[in-house]
């Protein structure tokens, strides 16, 4: 899991402490009488396998330092109205096309970020439009396309199967320096 980054408490901006509550040891803050522990829950992220004219496309973010492509993703966000809601506002702000569907592939853990991914299936129509995030885009047939074996390359193994598709794993670059 992602490291725990808060060190303060956010309500009464004491030193954070280890405290034993049973089933495991959390940061919480010292005065009982605030209460404030912070349980660390995974972020809610949504990722599209985007299918657009028969292609799907994979995306390279402008901050990755590694030449590689993977789904449209996002955060959760508050204002949302359902994960579906999410994706399709995801895909549209990210690659300016509109979603046709929301098919729900499955979730999936990413525990480095301390993530839930969400995965959709989004047949989506329009131009395509990169927003600043990312600095490139690339379209495979789906026949064509390759897993990485991890989150969302899992789900996009996963609807390749469900389509009969019989995908190759390919490997993930590794960060230089």
């Amino acid at each position: 899991m992602k490291a725990n980054l808060y060190r303060f408490c956010p309500q009464c901006s004491q030193p954070l402490v280890e405290r034993d509550l049973g089933e495991q040891v959390r940061r919480a803050c010292p005065d009982h009488a605030c209460g404030y522990v912070h349980w660390n829950n995974p972020t809610p992220v949504v990722a599209a396998v985007v299918e657009h004219e028969g292609h799907l496309i994979l995306a390279r973010n402008s901050l990755w330092k590694v030449p590689f492509y993977a789904l449209i993703t996002g955060f959760l966000e508050a204002s949302d109205t359902s994960p579906e809601a999410a994706i399709a506002r995801e895909v549209e702000e990210e690659l300016g096309l509109q979603a046709q569907a929301t098919n729900f592939i499955g979730h999936y853990s990413f525990a480095r970020q301390n993530q839930i991914i969400m995965a959709f299936h989004v047949p989506a129509c329009g131009t395509v439009s990169l927003s600043e995030e990312l600095s490139d885009i690339i379209r495979v047939p789906p026949a064509d396309a390759k897993y990485w074996p991890a989150a969302t390359g899992l789900a996009l193994r996963d609807w390749l199967l469900r389509q009969g598709h019989q995908p190759e794993e390919m490997a993930i670059p590794k960060l230089q320096g």
